[in-house]
């Protein structure tokens, strides 16, 4: 039976945990068959994510040298979250959570089939990929928020560290194990082809979608308008010195990272490059990170039994320094695969631990709120990063882009100065009185 939770803000008794429309079937893995569903929808839907984050930089490197100009594509792609993601979660509070991922990825899929006949009859351009790259991005925000809001509603809470690592498993294995890869060899093959099979996997992920039964709209105390509810959840976010602080340190990681891989594709593909790898080469080596990922979401309940959450989420810090800075002292892609594997692994346990968290200690009615807020602060410096990349690519030249972020990387461990065992445990107590 799920408790309800007592929201400490308002101390107004918040909506069950779980649906009570959930599946009574037996199933022995626990999530429940709902669980199921949603997961195999969001492993095709990811996998079309993985193809196109790695396919728009591919094909825009066909179109231009520009390091600002590639970066860009980068930018356009994650600009929404900058923009859009606050109205993004009070839109998700206040809509049926998967009404509003059918419509998502309704929405992709259009935009990309139509680019994909547009590029078919030679009337692509860097312009028409940012123009893409963006409506994406957008249809990103309503459907990333609304995905990790609707978990809570569909299995118990304390199951919310398994059903995140089974979900972050499949969606890393198709974001970045299959789908890097597969862009690079659709790409080779045809640039209409790379942006047709994405619109494709989402119109599956949209079949799959409508077999998840049941009701997913948070009850509502009384109308309100959509400024109070923005503002409310980012207060709620704002006060809660954790979740700020973690919110603060993905956003700075997000920056260093997004910052190297916007100009990765220079410095790794083509015979002028300083690791000249072809495009397949090129999507092969980040599969080497995806890969850790894997394997770090299947393992990272066991890593916080053998680290505690404080010192995993720690090491975690040091291992993404790890991977942005390697490129600086290392060309051969095998080393540098080597790092990506390891710093993955330890990467995965961040975000288990931190997006169980945050949902454990999040009221249901604020969930879409705070998840957007949160990825207001994480995600917003993501098209900062990827611009500041290629500026400094252009003034220093690419190693010293990869130096310059490595070294930044280390100042995010003053971050672990709030994020101790004693802090998350008494955020829980506080989030279960």
């Amino acid at each position: 039976m799920a408790s309800a939770i007592l929201d400490p803000v308002t101390g107004v008794e918040d909506a069950p945990r779980t649906d009570p429309g959930a599946d009574s079937r037996p199933d022995p893995r626990g999530l429940g068959g709902r669980f199921w569903r949603l997961w195999s929808a969001s492993a095709v839907s990811n996998l079309a994510d993985g193809i196109v984050k790695i396919a728009l930089p591919l094909i825009a490197v066909g179109l231009t040298s520009s390091p600002v100009l590639v970066a860009g594509v980068v930018a356009a792609f994650s600009l929404p979250w900058l923009l859009f993601a606050l109205p993004a979660g009070a839109l998700v509070d206040r809509l049926d959570r998967r009404r509003v991922m059918l419509a998502a990825n309704t929405l992709r899929a259009g935009l990309f089939g139509a680019t994909a006949v547009a590029v078919a009859l030679d009337a692509g351009s860097i312009w028409l990929l940012y123009l893409v790259a963006f409506g994406a991005g957008v249809a990103e925000t309503l459907y990333d928020t609304s995905a990790q809001s609707i978990l809570p509603q569909v299995v118990p809470r304390e199951l919310l560290p398994r059903a995140n690592g089974q979900l972050h498993a499949v969606e890393l294995a198709a974001n970045q194990f299959v789908g890097p890869p597969l862009a690079g060899f659709l790409v080779a093959a045809s640039a209409a082809l790379a942006l047709a099979g994405p619109a494709g996997l989402w119109a599956v992920a949209v079949a799959a979608l409508l077999l998840v039964g049941g009701r997913f709209r948070v009850e509502r105390n009384g109308p309100t308008t959509l400024r109070a509810d923005i503002a409310e959840g980012v207060r709620f976010l704002w006060r809660h010195r954790l979740l700020r602080t973690l919110a603060t340190m993905v956003g700075g990681s997000n920056l260093i990272t997004s910052a190297i891989f916007a100009v990765l594709v220079l410095y790794a593909v083509g015979p002028g490059s300083a690791m000249r790898l072809t495009e397949p080469g090129y999507g092969l080596l980040l599969t080497t990170i995806a890969a850790g990922i894997v394997l770090g979401s299947l393992v990272a309940g066991r890593i916080e039994k053998l680290l505690g959450r404080a010192r995993a989420l720690g090491v975690s810090v040091v291992a993404m320094a790890a991977v942005v800075g390697v490129p600086a002292l290392s060309t051969n892609p095998f080393v540098i695969g080597a790092v990506f594997f390891g710093g993955g692994i330890l990467l995965a346990a961040w975000n288990v631990i931190t997006i169980s968290l945050r949902q454990r200690i999040t009221p249901d009615r604020l969930l879409g709120r705070v998840n957007s807020s949160y990825r207001l602060l994480a995600w917003g410096s993501i098209p900062i990063g990827a611009l500041a990349g290629g500026l400094l690519a252009e003034l220093f030249g690419l190693r010293a882009v990869f130096a310059i972020m490595g070294v930044l990387a280390f100042t995010l461990l003053f971050g672990m100065l709030q994020v101790t065992d004693a802090n998350i445990d008494a955020a829980e107590r506080d989030a279960a009185n």
